[in-house]
């Protein structure tokens, strides 16, 4: 759905000095989340499939909440908030700023309509393009940091855009594609090499973030972790592995599972990855595997990463095919290992660590200091990065995290085994 002309952010003085880049990258992160909705009707962006997604539309009114509430309410004096009413409309979950709409119920908000948060946008970017051409010295200084997690969060926002959208279509019958003009080549029945093992000696080595650059809260502080010998595939399972697993009974075998993962199998009747169709599927009639994705309905193709799994399959998978999940520490030991590959911009990867705080983890000061550390319990950490993760937002230290039954979401995984001796 095209953006109006009329809601379009006003012409600006350019920032200058210490603001310049940053105002720049501001102007390119908002534009990419309008780029990422516009082959979508209001319909499509007004729609929730579940409580744990969210609608495109809200996605878009929730991000300029943010630097409305975080950077431009407590940073420039005098500024008028485009309607108060959005502050309990489009916070997350941030008590300090008082009360928010329920989570579940986010589909129901019918107003403001889509043109009505497409102008929140532009009144927000107007704002902050005028804040980012005239701040200097300590104003500066302070709002710098809220700025740029501003980005950040915008980035985090952006995927979820992606994989929402995706699981709404996915529960449409019609099965619709979100992006055809994008879809890859297919490779269908394409080769892989076999994995290849990757030996860490063990020791003693540093995770976290330390230094220069953007990283969030929970990857810091650095510090040092033993780790035993251990071998990392040098890629990630693949379609056709996983097809294997599950036509060999993988989802029928109660030893392979966790017994909460069981549980789920059980509960939720999986027998397959989500947004796979098996053969005879009525919603897409084939005599073979396909797979939903932005593109619509595709034959499965065997060599691309496999997707939408959750932690439970993913740690069924590895026990079926006697290796395991690496830590998050080992992942991370072998980011720049000779011969990985598929660290990032593939698929999101389950490992076996709880989302716990580091040691020494202190939250960020005030309010953003609900952002990450209040999620941490009953949650595991993902590594790398997806498809969908919007370019440069990865890195090494990257903490991703999703309960365990969470199979939405672009994830995959990557073996791990110990070393014999």
């Amino acid at each position: 759905m095209p953006i109006p002309s009329s809601v379009q952010a006003a012409p600006h003085t350019l920032a200058s000095g210490p603001c310049a880049a940053a105002a720049t990258r501001y102007a390119q992160v908002r534009a990419h989340s309008l780029a990422l909705a516009a082959t979508l009707t209001a319909e499509d962006q007004g729609v929730q499939s579940m409580p744990d997604a969210s609608p495109t539309k809200w996605h878009l009114a929730h991000t300029s909440w943010f630097f409305e509430t975080v950077v431009l309410a407590a940073h420039v004096p005098g500024y008028r908030a485009f309607d108060p009413a959005f502050g309990r409309l489009f916070n997350s979950y941030y008590e300090s700023l008082g009360p928010r709409h329920p989570r579940p119920q986010r589909g129901l908000l019918t107003r403001p309509s889509l043109d009505e948060v497409h102008a929140y946008r532009a009144h927000v970017d107007t704002a902050m393009q005028a804040f980012l051409a005239g701040a200097a010295g300590p104003q500066w200084e302070a709002a710098a940091p809220l700025v740029e997690l501003g980005l950040q969060h915008e980035q985090q926002h952006q995927e979820l855009i992606a994989t929402d959208i995706l699981h709404a279509f996915s529960c449409n019958p019609l099965l619709p594609a979100w992006k055809p003009q994008d879809a890859p080549a297919l490779r269908l029945a394409s080769q892989v090499a076999p994995v290849r093992w990757l030996a860490h000696p063990g020791g003693t080595v540093d995770i976290g973030h330390a230094g220069e650059g953007f990283a969030f809260d929970n990857e810091t502080p650095r510090h040092a972790v033993l780790l035993q010998p251990f071998e990392l595939a040098d890629r990630l399972v693949t379609c056709g592995e996983y097809l294997a697993f599950v036509e060999e009974g993988g989802y029928g075998a109660a030893g392979l599972w966790l017994s909460d993962g069981w549980a789920a199998v059980q509960a939720q009747g999986w027998q397959a990855p989500a947004h796979w169709l098996a053969p005879g599927d009525p919603r897409a009639p084939s005599d073979r595997w396909q797979v939903f994705g932005p593109a619509g309905v595709r034959p499965l193709d065997a060599a691309a990463p496999v997707t939408q799994l959750s932690f439970y399959e993913a740690a069924a998978y590895a026990e079926w095919a006697g290796a395991r999940l690496p830590t998050e520490a080992e992942w991370e030991a072998m980011w720049d290992e000779p011969g990985i590959t598929q660290m990032t911009g593939h698929a999101w990867q389950w490992t076996r660590s709880s989302y716990d705080p580091y040691p020494g983890f202190r939250p960020l000061a005030g309010t953003v200091g609900e952002y990450n550390g209040k999620f941490m319990v009953g949650q595991l950490v993902l590594r790398g990065g997806s498809a969908y993760t919007p370019p440069g937002h990865a890195r090494r230290t990257y903490r991703n995290f999703f309960p365990p039954a969470a199979r939405w979401q672009c994830s995959g995984l990557r073996l791990a085994r110990e070393v014999a001796r």
